[in-house]
């Protein structure tokens, strides 16, 4: 059990960042509702900033926990700031069977956790392949996973841009998808698939921005089983 203390230092982030962010980058999001309001959940989303568990949480007024690169822990001011906010640090580049842990142990308590399956920031804005390794996390956890797209954060603070810029962006929540679709598909099969339904629901997003669909080499189009969006 978090002590009041904890919960109200929590609040008063989750509130300054939604009374800020959501002008400031005038965040449109939709299918909110796709969102349990309690029990176990893995918030799932594309990994464009550092900006994203911020664009994942605010819509949402539940808490949730963040998985952290250990290295965010010697930052002389980030460190001792998400060591008090639901953090739980990662070995990025390894198997963490600790923060793996650590994270089944937070989602059998029935709490929501953000992770990004693409394990790094992408590149150019594009949705990467999601590695089996989520696929087996989602599995053991028996979590609701909740795939969620975030749009313009690459535009407002890409991976080779020191500062953040202000832009415009767009959250969108899939359908929730039932830990028994993983244990149906198998590891490899359901992160394939799921790549294929982030790229899906990626375009959708843009598309309600108004902006142009990302384009993906067709070998990856034909490598992925198709993906059908049902967030519509």
């Amino acid at each position: 059990m978090k002590s009041f203390l904890h919960k109200f230092w929590y609040g008063i982030f989750y509130w300054w960042f939604r009374l800020t962010m959501f002008p400031l980058y005038r965040i449109r999001v939709f299918g909110k509702e796709h969102v349990p309001t309690e029990g176990p959940v893995l918030i799932a989303g594309n990994h464009q900033s550092f900006l994203d568990p911020i664009f994942c949480q605010i819509p949402v007024g539940r808490p949730m926990h963040y998985l952290s690169r250990d290295t965010l822990y010697d930052h002389w001011f980030f460190g001792p700031l998400i060591r008090t906010l639901n953090t739980i640090p990662i070995r990025r580049g390894q198997s963490d069977i600790a923060a793996m842990r650590a994270v089944i142990n937070q989602l059998r308590q029935g709490h929501a956790i953000v992770i990004f399956p693409e394990s790094t920031r992408s590149e150019d804005g594009r949705i990467g392949e999601i590695k089996a390794g989520f696929a087996l996390l989602a599995r053991r956890s028996g979590a609701t996973i909740v795939p969620t797209i975030v749009d313009g954060a690459y535009e407002a603070w890409p991976r080779h841009q020191k500062y953040p810029r202000l832009g415009r962006v767009g959250v969108l929540y899939g359908k929730p998808i039932l830990p028994e679709k993983v244990v149906e598909m198998g590891d490899r099969e359901f992160a394939r698939w799921l790549t294929a339904e982030f790229r899906c629901l990626q375009a959708e997003c843009r598309t309600r921005m108004g902006r142009t669909p990302y384009e993906y080499p067709p070998e990856d189009a034909d490598s992925f089983p198709t993906a059908v969006s049902e967030s519509a």
